[in-house]
Formats: structure tokens, sequence, C-alpha cells
């Protein structure tokens, strides 16, 4: 966890590591231990204040760079960092009323901005700068020998004081790039995921074929659209999906409460288009397995394809070195493809993913991929714009399967838009 530093013209006379494991205390207490995004966006404007940049504790920044809205979003109708601002400063008040009680130093965020003041508790004396940067431990401040000057020389206590600023000043810095450049490195899902992360639930779409026959007889997948219909006709059943998409509704549910977000879940024939419209959508499962993802045709570059034969993923497009079509064993099934796409939503500033397998493995492995860090590391590498940002793009996962179960998956290729 990133962790802040006062800015310079704090109202407080301490040193760089007492604040910044205030800040630490603070986001590891009770108060803030449930809510990820408090602790965001508390560290966030604690990094404004570092660098002095109050132009980057604005309202839309904030919405942008901590609750993942789009920039140049409407705050007068969306309030989500003012809702959360009031909520940041009952938290403070409440942490350093009960746990934080002995703080020497007390944090505020004013009503009106959402810059920190670290200030000393009412009665307590400031603290000096005693200790060296422990980024330069050999530099020590000089000496005054006592026994050959009758005092101190002002000139010589100036020097001090400005060594100390630049060695606070070089602390602050180095750690601000140690911790960026972690989480560069670690937070690959929360990039790709950001959108869908917010306090507006996504619709999250499961496949749901159609199948006719019953639990004594038997169940079979009803026939495609224009074909006729057996004296089975009035035994249709809606209500089965696959294994696949089960672990991976499992699995989405884990990421979500892990950063304290929400999603609503549907059976692809009961979504309506009146609120697909409105949500950032997450479709899961093949399009001939889940009709709504089907009528969208979202993907250009790599559709499904599905004949008794045989089944793949077609390549519309294919680069240098890239195959026409990704096909994979009728028998025994050891291999599996998906794809995995990040589309425009129907609205502006919405956004589609799609996780569409040849079998309920590959949907269940491609969901797996983008939700560990490791795999999704290198996806996002190779989606990422020239200022960081992710990208639409549409990609193909590859994964073995062993006794039934996805075991191991890897990118095979990536079309970005």
């Amino acid at each position: 966890m990133a962790q802040s530093t006062p800015a310079p013209d704090l109202p407080v006379q301490t040193d760089g590591t007492s604040q910044s494991a205030l800040i630490q205390r603070i986001a590891e207490s009770r108060h803030f231990k449930g809510s990820a995004r408090l602790r965001d966006f508390l560290f966030y404007i604690a990094d404004c204040a570092i660098r002095d940049a109050p132009e980057d504790a604005t309202e839309q920044q904030i919405g942008f760079r901590v609750f993942g809205r789009n920039p140049g979003y409407n705050s007068s109708e969306d309030s989500i960092v003012r809702s959360h601002a009031r909520l940041l400063r009952q938290k403070l008040a409440s942490y350093f009323a009960e746990e934080g009680s002995e703080e020497p130093i007390v944090v505020d965020v004013p009503k009106g901005h959402y810059l920190p003041v670290f200030r000393l508790k009412q009665g307590e004396a400031p603290v000096a700068v005693t200790e060296p940067s422990p980024v330069s431990p050999a530099i020590t401040a000089p000496q005054v020998d006592s026994r050959s000057t009758p005092g101190p020389s002002p000139w010589k206590w100036i020097a001090v004081c400005l060594l100390g600023v630049l060695l606070l000043q070089t602390a602050v810095l180095s750690g601000r790039w140690v911790r960026r450049s972690a989480a560069g490195k670690a937070n690959a899902v929360d990039r790709l995921w950001k959108t869908f992360l917010t306090d507006d639930p996504p619709l999250v779409v499961f496949s749901n074929a159609l199948f006719v026959g019953d639990s004594k007889r038997g169940l079979s997948y009803a026939p495609a659209s224009g074909e006729t219909l057996n004296h089975d006709s009035a035994n249709l059943v809606d209500t089965y999906t696959g294994i696949g998409e089960l672990a991976a509704v499992y699995t989405l549910t884990r990421l979500f409460d892990a950063h304290q977000a929400h999603f609503i879940l549907k059976r692809s024939r009961l979504m309506t288009w009146d609120e697909a419209k409105t949500k950032n959508l997450i479709f899961i499962g093949s399009t001939a397995e889940n009709p709504s993802l089907n009528a969208l045709q979202s993907t250009r570059d790599f559709t499904i394809m599905a004949t008794p034969e045989s089944a793949g993923i077609v390549n519309h497009h294919p680069r240098r070195g890239e195959p026409a079509v990704y096909s994979r064993p009728e028998h025994p099934l050891s291999r599996d493809y998906a794809i995995v796409a990040l589309l425009p939503g129907m609205q502006t500033g919405e956004r589609i993913l799609v996780f569409s397998g040849l079998t309920t493995f590959g949907t269940q492995a491609a969901v797996d991929f983008v939700c560990r860090q490791e795999s999704a590391a290198d996806l996002v590498r190779q989606i990422s714009g020239p200022k960081g940002e992710v990208r639409p793009f549409e990609a193909v996962i590859e994964t073995t399967v062993t006794g039934g179960v996805p075991v191991q998956a890897q990118l095979i290729t990536v079309h970005v838009h």
C-alpha cells in the first residue's frame, strides 16, 4: 500500500517518516480497513498535497483518477466524490476520537476542499526534525564543538536546516518513485477492471442456452432458429448454464468483493436492452449459448465458428504469423480457445467485456486469466496506450484442459483498436 508524506507547506514541523506512518496507521485502522476506495481517496489527495498540486485535487480529477469516471464527466450530476469526501471526513473524525486519540497530529479535509491539512493537536508542542533521512544514513549534520566556540553560529544552523530539507525532499521523491514503480507492476488487474469497479454496478450476463426435454428423458439442445421443433417443443428449458460460467461468476464475485464493489447478475434470456444500454456490460459464455451477446455482434476481428464437425475461432484479419482459424481438438478435448474483448459500450463512456469460449472450459479460463495479476500484466502491457490508458482490444486465449479442468492459459494474440 502506498504511503504519503507531508507537503513542504503543511503547518507541522515534523519528519516525513512520522507523517507517512500516520497515514499508514489511519489506512490500516478498523475505520478504513474495509473500504479500499476511501484508502485510495486518502492516499491520492495526500500525494497531491506532497506535490503541492491543488489542481490535481479537483472533483473532476479525483473522480477520474480514483473512482474511474471518464474524463470530463458531469460532476454536478455525479456526486461520487462529494459523497465519499463526507464519508472520509467522518471516518477521520472517528479515527482520531477512538483509535487515534493519542496521535499528536490530526489530519483534516476541510469542507469545500479536498487537500488534507495536517495540524498539531491542541496543546501539543511541535516535533523537531531529529533523525537523518533513511535514504542517506551516511550523511549527518555537522557537529558544533562547544569547547572551541562560545556558541552555535547562526550560519551553521541555517546550513543544518538546508541539509535537512534536502534530505527530506530526496526521501519523498525516492519513496514516491518506488511506490509508483511497484504499483505499475502490481495493479494490472485494477487497471483492466477500473471502469467496472465503480459505484454503478455493471450488468454480468451469463450464457443461457435453450434445451428441449426433461430430467427423465434427458436434455438436448433445442433446434436452431428457423428449424422445426419436434414433439418435445412444449418442454423447452432455459434455466441451465455451464460449469465454466458458474466458476467464472465465482471468480468475478471474489474480485468485486476485494474492491468493495458489486455487479448485477442476469441470465442472457432475461436481459432487456432498456437496462443494458445504461450499464457497463460483462458477457460470459459463447455466442452460441448467449443470445444477448449474439444479437449484439460485438467482436469484429474474432468470432466463434461452430459446426457439427468442428469448432474454432475465426481470425477475420490475420496478421503475420497468425492462423485464419484457431481450432480445438474434438476427442479428447485437451485444448480450448476463448475470445476476450474490451469494447465500447452502447452509450458514450460505457464499456463491454466479453469472455466467450468455444466450450465452457475456455470461458472459465478466460475469466481466470484477466483476474490474476501475473497473466493480466502481460495483457495490459500490450493494450496500454502511450499515456498508460487501457485501449479497446480483442484477444485470443488458449487453455490446456486436463481431466475436464482448464489448468493452464496463455495469451495467443491481441488486436488493439
